[in-house]
């Protein structure tokens, strides 16, 4: 088959669940699949982030001056794959529109995109660029779906949710999940550790919350920890960004919480391998990426009922409500309090990492690939 992928999101220095997909799943495919062609789509905004490609692989670059040139290859670049004759055309970034007389897939990570529009802005600030963002997303991303031959997606609550906002069968999407990136790791190395706990300035024994997942809720829950256990450890919030809920500064200038914006993945490796919990109580989760990151390490992972969380963690997380501070308070003083507990939870959590694979999920969307190009 010749598969075209729309990649430009890997060559405008995007960063978030999409750029994670992308960045992992595409290297798997190419190497599961040399007796395929695969002509990657790219456009000239910054570097395109994947190199040293295959001789089965080929990388269009499509001309980028401004925002307009997005939106100009968002409608034409199906001139550019009709001309390369392909046999199926992907675009994993939630929305795209092909050639005619070409089967289409679609990656849709939630349903977000396609929610109401009242209720998709509802969560945002009702600016000029961010309402006229939202509704060409929203426009662009219903308008694909309708054209689409196949919808992937990552779990099956998405599955669902997608299929209940959109005019897609439920059996005309795919839910297919996403693993731990590569480039997170496990760090036994004590000194290696020792050296990342120095350079951040992490004094003491770490709980691990990634900052703008619910952070009120584990902070609620740290102000009625035992005395002994808040003493003894702090709360490290990490971020892609400095603009965190005003609730993480107000924890860090009280002294029991850090931020770290923008750790380099090694670092967040570490931190994730030294956590003695990770704690995610998310109110909403297509899939939940930190989960697999976290059990990858090693860190006891205490998170919420919500979204497809269950059936990412399946038994080897403490599952609470969202909004449940009490009963976090709880298992978090039992996980600090207990080493017994922990190893439990950090076994639990290894052996269910591991049941997750970019290898066997490039071999799924490769038979999804040749279910449409058959058809």
């Amino acid at each position: 088959m010749r598969i075209g992928i729309d990649l430009r999101y890997l060559s405008h220095g995007l960063v978030g669940g999409i750029h994670t997909y992308l960045r992992n799943l595409v290297p798997s495919l190419l190497r599961a699949s040399s007796d395929h062609q695969f002509i990657l789509y790219a456009d000239t905004k910054g570097p395109f982030e994947l190199t040293r490609l295959p001789e089965h692989a080929a990388v269009r670059y499509l001309p980028y001056d401004s925002l307009l040139s997005s939106v100009y290859h968002d409608f034409f670049m199906r001139r550019e794959m009709a001309r390369d004759r392909l046999d199926v055309a992907h675009f994993p970034s939630s929305y795209g529109f092909g050639p005619r007389n070409c089967p289409i897939v679609i990656t849709l990570q939630d349903e977000i995109n396609i929610l109401p529009l009242k209720e998709i802005l509802r969560g945002h600030k009702r600016t000029p660029q961010t309402i006229g963002m939202m509704t060409y997303l929203h426009f662009c991303t219903t308008s694909a779906l309708r054209r689409a031959d196949l919808v992937l997606t990552v779990s099956k609550y998405s599955q669902r949710q997608i299929a209940k906002y959109s005019s897609v069968p439920e059996g005309k999407i795919v839910p297919i999940p996403h693993a731990c990136p590569a480039d997170i790791e496990r760090i036994l190395d004590e000194q290696a550790l020792e050296d990342v706990r120095r350079r951040l300035g992490v004094t003491r024994r770490v709980v691990l919350a990634e900052a703008f997942k619910n952070p009120a809720a584990l902070i609620r829950a740290w102000k009625h920890l035992p005395q002994t256990l808040r003493e003894n450890a702090q709360i490290v919030f990490f971020s892609r960004s400095e603009q965190v809920a005003s609730v993480v500064h107000e924890a860090v200038e009280a002294g029991y919480a850090k931020l770290v914006v923008r750790p380099a993945r090694s670092d967040l490796s570490a931190l994730y391998s030294m956590a003695d919990a990770f704690v995610f109580p998310s109110w909403i989760e297509g899939f939940g990426i930190p989960l697999l990151e976290a059990m990858t390490c090693g860190a006891p992972v205490i998170t919420s009922d919500r979204g497809a969380i269950p059936e990412v963690v399946g038994r080897a997380a403490i599952v609470i409500d969202a909004e449940d501070d009490g009963a976090l308070c709880d298992h978090l003083s039992r996980l600090l309090s207990d080493k017994g507990e922990r190893e439990r939870w950090r076994t639990l959590g290894l052996s269910r990492a591991a049941q997750f694979s970019w290898d066997r999920i490039a071999e799924q969307v490769l038979e999804c690939y040749q279910l449409v190009a058959s058809k």
